[in-house]
């Protein structure tokens, strides 16, 4: 039997042939891509695409311990009560799909991989007590620990990442200002200002004046003034009897005229104990 006969194509014109922007021959075609500018109206057929090239991971993990984190978190897991078969057999299958595309990324995974295996027989064997009668710790204490580490420092880094940027978040404003040229002074350091205002203050020292004057003050007068002010009292605070106002002057020749009426015998300067207040009153008279 004969085989069908094959159609030929149309020739095209020579001029299209030879031009330089002489396309594909097709009408009615849509171009399913673009290859380097010029339309690409059906796939090749020796087209070779990698058995990895179309492989998508929806989960992107820094290391053994994000991965067991991402695990325990997803499933709302206690992080203080880790169930170490569940767990362990979704790792497994994680770290079994790594391996196939990338063993040396796989290798970091494993250490983690066995370090769980040999959690989870350490918690199916009876526990034993230590040497001094105290239960023994978890076997998950230190994988918990270093989870919770791994945590608080990932939480950390995120905050920190959070923050503003220069030059990611805002950039730095930079305005120019056009001084007009004009006389500049010259700078005065500090020391110098320092310097000239010890100077003033030297010679402010030669050009004082000070005025001293007398104030005439008696002691008989200021007798009379305590003995007044106890009269008619059973007596009085030894502090009331002094005028603080009228400076120290009057204040020393105050307690002076109230030593001189003690030494007269005229005051009494009484106090019930150490510390305790002072009180001064008028002498009884004697029979």
């Amino acid at each position: 039997m004969a085989a069908p006969p094959v159609p030929e194509l149309a020739a095209a014109p020579a001029e299209a042939l030879d031009g330089p922007a002489a396309g594909p021959a097709v009408v009615d075609g849509i171009a399913v891509a673009r290859l380097y500018g010029e339309p690409l109206f059906a796939m090749p057929t020796d087209l070779y695409i990698p058995p990895d090239a179309l492989e998508v991971f929806l989960e992107a993990f820094e290391g053994p311990l994000d991965l067991l984190l991402y695990l325990i978190r997803r499933q709302n897991f206690n992080i203080l009560d880790i169930p170490m078969a569940s767990v362990t057999r979704q790792y497994l299958a994680y770290v079994e799909q790594i391996r196939k595309t990338n063993l040396e990324l796989a290798s970091e995974y494993l250490l983690m991989a066995a370090m769980l295996i040999e959690i989870k027989s350490r918690m199916l064997l009876p526990p034993k007590k230590s040497a001094d009668g105290q239960e023994p710790e978890d076997p998950r204490a230190e994988l918990v620990r270093r989870l919770i580490e791994y945590e608080q420092m990932k939480l950390a880094a995120a905050r920190i990442d959070q923050l503003p940027l220069l030059g990611r978040d805002f950039l730095r404003a930079q305005v120019v200002i056009e001084q007009s040229l004009g006389n500049r002074f010259p700078d005065v350091a500090p020391d110098e200002l320092r310097a000239a205002w010890a100077d003033i203050l030297q010679r402010a020292k030669l050009n004082q004046h000070h005025h001293i004057t007398r104030e005439q003050l008696s002691v008989r007068e200021h007798m009379s003034i305590v003995l007044r002010a106890l009269q008619g009292r059973r007596f009085a605070l030894f502090e009331d009897l002094f005028d603080a106002g009228r400076g120290p002057q009057v204040l020393v020749v105050t307690f002076i005229a109230m030593l001189e009426l003690a030494r007269e015998r005229l005051l009494e300067v009484t106090q019930a104990e150490a510390f305790a207040p002072i009180y001064v009153r008028l002498a009884y008279s004697t029979a």
